[in-house]
């Protein structure tokens, strides 16, 4: 079963309520990139009348994870995966619509292609940009994901 935003949509409301309830929408996935978009709203404000950090890293995040999910998927193995750690750089308050973007499918092949293979885990770093509405970066997130093959029990 292929990975749509409809299905992804989908586990976020069952799995990542607080990340529905905020507006994080997947709104394209293929085998290279994937983009995560939110508005902002009432719900997902911070003080400052702009989004939210929190909210901005859980779209960010699932335009990473996504791509994560999707390879682990599609290679018919058993293989956890987890967030080590993160950075993110804010570089203009998040307004109106966002869309976060990663373009990094090919370095989760590599990282599950050497799991598999040497049956050990594997970390890799994946970058997401926020962009708003007039295609000005507003963050730019970086995640280090950890890939393993589950143990046999």
């Amino acid at each position: 079963m292929k990975l749509s935003p409809s299905k992804l949509n989908s586990f976020l409301m069952l799995k990542l309520p607080s990340a529905w309830l905020c507006g994080v929408r997947v709104k394209h996935i293929d085998a290279t990139e994937c983009a995560v978009g939110v508005k902002h709203k009432w719900i997902n404000q911070n003080p400052f009348n702009s989004m939210y950090f929190a909210v901005q890293a859980m779209a960010a995040e699932l335009s990473t994870g996504a791509l994560v999910m999707n390879k682990i998927q599609a290679s018919n193995k058993k293989i956890s995966m987890l967030v080590a750690q993160n950075k993110a750089e804010f570089t203009k308050k998040a307004t109106g619509k966002i869309r976060f973007t990663c373009f990094d499918g090919n370095k989760v092949n590599e990282a599950l292609q050497k799991t598999i293979v040497t049956g050990e885990g594997q970390t890799f770093w994946m970058k997401s940009v926020g962009v708003n509405e007039d295609g000005v970066d507003v963050a730019v997130f970086e995640f280090e994901w950890t890939v393993k093959l589950k143990s046999k029990k």
